[in-house]
């Protein structure tokens, strides 16, 4: 069961995502019907680390094998979306694909669970200020600008 839960107007989201870097791109998750991009991932499971749901859920979402580089940063994030409120405590890592081959891949990825409206594609970086990338802070994470670990981000007025 995924960490998401109602309270008092909210949804709590527990969340993790990964940076994937090839030839100085980076991979994004993106519904075709929306107009921002966000960093492969998802929810994290009850009793589940998020190391072990950052795998899970690119296995699950790609088909592919990854290993983590390195803990990023840990993000939370207070948003609207679609008329709801949201509180998400999100977990970044850098990982790489496991597979030699899989690390040459430069083509956009279809969602391996039949969902036809995700796509994930490689954004180049030197344009990543471009790019409406959610949540806008990690643009500065996945620049590594002044090492951030944690950060708020707030978009609640």
């Amino acid at each position: 069961m995924d960490l998401t839960i109602d309270v008092e107007g909210y949804k709590l989201n527990i969340r993790v995502a990964g940076i994937i870097i090839h030839n100085n791109k980076i991979l994004t998750h993106r519904d075709i019907n929306k107009d921002h991009y966000c960093l492969p991932g998802g929810r994290i499971e009850i009793g589940e680390t998020s190391e072990q749901a950052i795998k899970r859920e690119i296995k699950e979402e790609l088909g592919k094998d990854v290993e983590i580089i390195e803990y990023k940063s840990t993000i939370e994030n207070f948003f609207e979306f679609e008329n709801n409120k949201y509180h998400e405590i999100y977990f970044l890592y850098k990982i790489e694909f496991v597979n030699e081959e899989d690390k040459k891949i430069n083509y956009t990825i279809h969602n391996v669970e039949g969902k036809q409206y995700l796509q994930y594609e490689w954004l180049e970086l030197n344009k990543i200020n471009k790019y409406n990338i959610l949540p806008e802070c990690l643009k500065d994470i996945i620049s590594d600008k002044e090492g951030l670990i944690h950060v708020i981000n707030n978009n609640l007025k």
